[in-house]
């Protein structure tokens, strides 16, 4: 992660003291998606954050809508019992919010808060106590956002199990209509706040001071919920697999490997946007490598369809002369068989912060080796292969640091993306996409010829994995290797068993793209 390899005596980084953070606004207006997106990003940071949900804490505690008094939703008049149920729910989360500040540092409370005596009260509770209070308000006029919110994440919950998709859409909004009649949108200035509109269009901010303050609207600044998938792929094997200095090109391997990586995200991409009723040819995929030549190279073949398709397009649009019209049956055959089967909309971009890690004296040394010649070295590394640094190398901490930048755009991004890279920098990516600990970084298991498809969701993300390749390069120059990692490479490509260790099993691909491999 980003944050520094020390601790302090109180747990808190950056001297930014604990800090509290109170979600305000109407139900369905990405509220949660921000404070979900929020509480990964500062655990990245290595700042001990968690996400308070009055509405999950009243699900645990009381069940779903239908187990709740009919004016449990409906502000001003309620019944005794609805009231004492009501303060029961805050009084637990606030006592939550309480018990983790005795170890954590950042609270984010999500709820509406939508009345200014409710959320004035609760902020000046803990600001008697030295913590500091941020108000982050979530505005939204864009009624596809918050259909989207309803359909994606209100009516797949408990509340409405078993309910028809239109009517619980229906029921939700009046839901929301009740409330818009008692919200009060902030405007007071006494606490410091940030406004958003329809979740990073627009932010306002003020009074905010503090190092840790500024990076959180740095953050925000960044963020959107617009849908989108992310694909993790390695990129194709090399000439020289176990030199971090040569940076060779791809085997024949390797190109071949690219090919199939190309056919089978176009399939795969295709039919997971038709199932969503979208069409793949008005999305367009952006692309990210390295600028190692094995990374960048794997994305080539995406190039050549991608202007195979606009020069076949304009062929059948500009060229109508009788010559075209009597051509051979054989050319016209030939034309159709490399004539992609959708236009392909695509974008390469190479990031020099995506090179692999650096392994330093160890570059091209075998687990062997290095224990043999660095054996002091090599017992650190085993005890704490996030952290430890060879000599003249990088650690997974430093690759961590170097990513940062990275990790920002990928929150920007609001296209398709797909990240060809090497091993190293996937793991850092998808641990901080899936919100694992530092310490299980290096243990991620990323073999060569697998799809990792993760897809961000308000209360984190989706992700499977789809096997697609099993040519040389998979399992190195051996064939008996069934551990997808490079014996030579073993710095780049080390996975260590450590606790908590996660791996993602491989799907098998569907017939139709299962017959990709058989060609």
């Amino acid at each position: 992660m980003v944050a520094p390899l020390y601790t302090t005596d109180s747990g808190l980084l950056f001297h930014a003291g604990k800090i509290l953070v109170i979600t305000i606004g109407l139900p369905a207006r990405g509220k949660t998606h921000i404070s979900r997106s929020l509480e990964r990003y500062l655990r990245w940071m290595g700042v001990k954050t968690q996400v308070v949900s009055l509405g999950d804490y009243r699900r645990k505690m009381l069940g779903g809508a239908q187990k709740l008094p009919p004016d449990y939703f409906t502000l001003g008049e309620k019944s005794a019992e609805t009231i004492e149920l009501r303060k029961k729910v805050s009084a637990g989360c606030e006592q939550m919010i309480w018990d983790f500040f005795k170890t954590g540092q950042v609270v984010i409370y999500d709820a509406n808060n939508g009345t200014k005596a409710a959320r004035h009260a609760l902020a000046e509770k803990f600001d008697k106590a030295g913590i500091h209070v941020i108000m982050l308000e979530s505005l939204c006029d864009n009624k596809e956002i918050i259909e989207a919110n309803i359909r994606s994440v209100k009516i797949s919950s408990p509340d409405y199990r078993g309910w028809n998709p239109d009517e619980a859409v229906k029921d939700y909004y009046r839901r929301i209509e009740d409330h818009e009649k008692y919200y009060e949108p902030v405007e007071e200035t006494q606490w410091p706040y940030i406004r958003i509109l329809n979740v990073g269009e627009k932010i306002m901010v003020n009074h905010l001071k503090g190092y840790l303050q500024s990076r959180i609207v740095f953050f925000l600044m960044n963020i959107h919920n617009h849908y989108r998938t992310i694909y993790f792929a390695r990129s194709g094997q090399s000439l020289i697999e176990h030199s971090y200095k040569a940076d060779s090109d791809l085997s024949p391997a390797g190109w071949e490997y690219a090919e199939k990586l190309k056919e089978f995200i176009m399939e795969r991409r295709a039919k997971s946007l038709e199932q969503r009723g979208l069409n793949p040819q008005d999305r367009r995929l952006v692309i990210w490598t390295s600028t190692r030549r094995r990374s960048h190279h794997t994305a080539w073949p995406f190039l050549q369809a991608a202007q195979a398709s606009i020069t076949s397009s304009a062929n059948s649009t500009t060229d109508n002369s009788p010559r075209r019209s009597m051509r051979s049956l054989d050319e016209n055959i030939a034309s159709v068989a490399t004539k992609p089967p959708t236009p392909l909309n695509v974008k390469v971009i190479e990031k020099q912060q995506m090179s692999e890690i650096n392994p330093g004296i160890w570059d091209g040394l075998t687990p062997d080796q290095a224990r043999k010649f660095y054996p002091q070295d090599w017992e650190r590394f085993v005890k704490d292969p996030y952290s430890f640094r060879a000599p003249r190398a990088e650690s997974y901490h430093d690759l961590s640091v170097r990513l940062e930048p990275v990790l920002i755009e990928l929150e920007r991004e609001q296209e398709d993306l797909l990240i060809i890279g090497h091993a190293s920098v996937i793991r850092c990516l998808l641990a901080y996409l899936i919100g694992l600990p530092a310490s299980e970084i290096p243990a991620i298991e990323i073999a060569r010829g697998d799809l990792l498809e993760v897809v961000p969701a308000s209360y984190g993300v989706h992700s499977q994995a789809f096997h697609f390749w099993d040519g040389p390069g998979r399992h190195g120059d051996d064939a008996s290797n069934k551990t997808g990692k490079d014996k030579d490479n073993f710095y780049e490509n080390y996975a260590e068993d450590t606790k908590g260790k996660r791996k993602v099993a491989p799907q098998e691909p569907e017939a139709s793209i299962s017959a990709l491999e058989a060609v």
